[in-house]
């Protein structure tokens, strides 16, 4: 299987922002061969503080990332926090995501399933890889035939995450592509007076760590100036520290194929060698 990437800002900030990182996943599909998907929020509705920017709202946000597909060719990932917004996000984005918080919102489940769209669950800080097993349902009952599931981490006590990686395989008896979050799974939720703090230092030995559990894919939220972002500073990758990493890690799932090739040979050239016992 292809490795997934996503990529983009947390939230719309303006059309400039979603330009300048768009150009820059061009260019990294274009030197790599891969082919990430582009992730922007039109409304940030779980943020700590009511006074914290939340995005342009559906219609608007709708339509921003609809200019970046017509522009830069991507595919697009938004997520959804009401079962209304469901069906004009499905018109646009080729990825409908559950937020973390609502993955256990049946209706919301439904919805995303219903527009015949992937249906990308992240899993709950409060609950486990198995756990995950019973938001699937709920989305393939409703029709869903592409679901996938992305680690982000566990709740540690306050204002503290954890990432138990044993949770990628058990996600991976459920559904066959299972995403690493690795810039949510850095927060400090809301240690950071009256907005989420984070350290993006650990987002690389999070992606690595998530390939030898088994990963199918990764999760990177990126700007060229994190630390001016607007929502999830602290955790945000800078922009010009995803190729490298990607790469790497492209390099990595490459070199665990070539070995898995190898040992596979040697396994049949052993058994051709052997001499069949006679009765």
């Amino acid at each position: 299987m292809k490795p997934i990437f996503i990529a983009g800002p947390c939230v719309i900030e303006s059309a400039e922002l979603l330009d300048t990182v768009a150009a820059r996943l061009v260019e990294i599909n274009r030197k790599l061969g891969t082919d990430i998907i582009f992730k922007a929020s039109f409304d940030k509705a779980n943020r700590t503080s009511v006074n914290s920017f939340r995005g342009p709202g559906l219609d608007r946000g709708l339509q921003m990332l609809s200019d970046v597909k017509s522009k830069y060719g991507l595919r697009l990932l938004t997520d959804i926090h009401e079962s209304w917004q469901a069906r004009p996000a499905a018109e646009v984005v080729d990825v409908l995501q559950i937020p973390a918080f609502l993955c256990r919102q049946t209706d919301l489940l439904v919805a995303a399933a219903r527009t015949g769209k992937t249906v990308n669950i992240k899993k709950a800080q409060f609950l486990s890889g198995p756990d995950m097993r019973y938001p699937v349902e709920k989305a393939r009952q409703a029709g869903a035939t592409d679901v996938w599931l992305t680690e982000r981490g566990n709740t540690f006590g306050y204002n503290n995450l954890v990432v138990d990686f044993r949770n990628i395989p058990d996600m991976l008896q459920i559904v066959p592509t299972v995403i690493m979050d690795c810039t949510h799974s850095v927060q400090r939720p809301g240690g950071a007076d009256g907005k989420t703090g984070g350290d993006r230092r650990f987002v690389p030995s999070m992606a690595l760590a998530a390939q030898a559990f088994g990963a199918t894919g990764w999760f990177f939220e990126v700007h060229p100036t994190p630390d001016q972002g607007l929502s999830d500073a602290a955790n945000m990758l800078e922009l010009d520290q995803l190729e490298p990493l990607v790469a790497k890690l492209i390099e990595r799932i490459e070199s665990i194929d070539t070995i898995d090739t190898i040992e596979t040979i040697d396994t049949i050239e052993t058994i051709d060698t052997i001499t069949p016992l006679r009765p």
